[in-house]
């Protein structure tokens, strides 16, 4: 919990109590509801975000602004879930992302007879 900011000289103090706890690669890791899971990961020292399609090599943090989309990660059975803007609800599981991610199957539905 070290890595996180206290006391910002612009922002000010910091104000977030909620702690819940949020699964990372099935790890469980601590984090404030309402903030970026990037910071929830980085507060834990998890720097990995997503491994590239092609090489498979690491990417993390880069713009922290949703434009880039080096962090993304899948979320809740979700893939390319931008991790520097998404925020963090508690039991969310989130899963390092391996190229563009994998799409759960939607359930088959029942053709209906007429």
């Amino acid at each position: 919990m070290g890595l996180r900011i206290k006391n910002h000289p612009i922002l000010g103090r910091d104000l977030r109590k909620d702690m819940v706890s949020i699964e990372v690669d099935g790890k469980v890791i601590p984090a404030y509801e309402g903030e970026p899971i990037a910071a929830a990961l980085t507060a834990s020292h998890i720097k990995v975000l997503r491994k590239t399609k092609k090489r498979k090599e690491p990417r993390g943090i880069f713009c922290a602004r949703g434009i880039c989309t080096d962090c993304v990660m899948t979320v809740n059975g979700t893939p390319n879930i931008r991790t520097c803007v998404t925020l963090v609800e508690k039991s969310m599981k989130i899963e390092t992302q391996e190229g563009l991610g994998k799409w759960r199957e939607k359930p088959k539905q029942a053709k209906k007879k007429i």
